[in-house]
């Protein structure tokens, strides 16, 4: 079990910055991020997200047109900037994935079954990555108010890649952030049955 430091680090005083500092993330950085969100766990180990780190002035300027007006200046200053986007052909690689399942056929036979368990096992892989990157140290902003087709067009063409949400990632300004914003209570948002 984590210890209260862990738990700070991960939950408890993780907080989502709004600036950046002018801090720069490494590729090695990146590389460790993507292992550690690779061993969790998803349907079958299908895997089906996939990952565009956006890190120069080329690439964040291909990205603007299809950020809404209210997240240009937090996404823009940010050192990394990925595209959590996944596969809906995920299931192409399951027979190395998950080799002693025959799940491709499931998968190859139903796009709407494909399509579903790559979104959703996509977005899992997603939140992996906001928690490794604070268990690295790093601050993470997600954020949804983007241009879809946009993006695509401007980065997935060629891969059929989906794009999910946008994640900015490095070292926030947390300092003069408001207090912390209220959550639902336990009774509000849980049932025990």
């Amino acid at each position: 079990m984590l210890d209260e430091s862990g738990l700070d680090l991960l939950f408890q005083k993780a907080r989502t910055p709004r600036r950046w500092l002018a801090k720069p993330v490494e590729t090695s950085t990146l590389q460790r991020l993507y292992d550690f969100v690779s061993l969790g766990p998803t349907s079958g180990n299908c895997s089906p997200a996939r990952f565009v780190f956006i890190t120069g002035s080329e690439g964040r300027e291909k990205l603007r047109p299809a950020l809404s007006a209210g997240n240009v200046n937090r996404v823009m200053g940010a050192p990394v900037i990925a595209i959590v986007a996944h596969d809906p052909l995920f299931f192409e690689y399951l027979s190395r994935l998950c080799p002693n399942e025959e799940l491709r056929s499931w998968f190859a036979a139903d796009v709407g079954l494909a399509e579903e368990t790559a979104f959703r096992n996509g977005t899992l892989q997603g939140a992996y990555m906001i928690m490794a990157a604070r268990a690295l140290g790093l601050d993470a902003l997600p954020i949804s108010g983007f241009d879809q087709a946009t993006v695509e067009e401007a980065f997935l063409a060629d891969t059929g890649w989906r794009a999910n949400f946008l994640l900015c990632l490095g070292y926030g300004e947390t300092e003069s952030l408001p207090p912390r914003a209220p959550r639902l209570a336990f009774e509000e948002a849980c049932r025990l049955l």
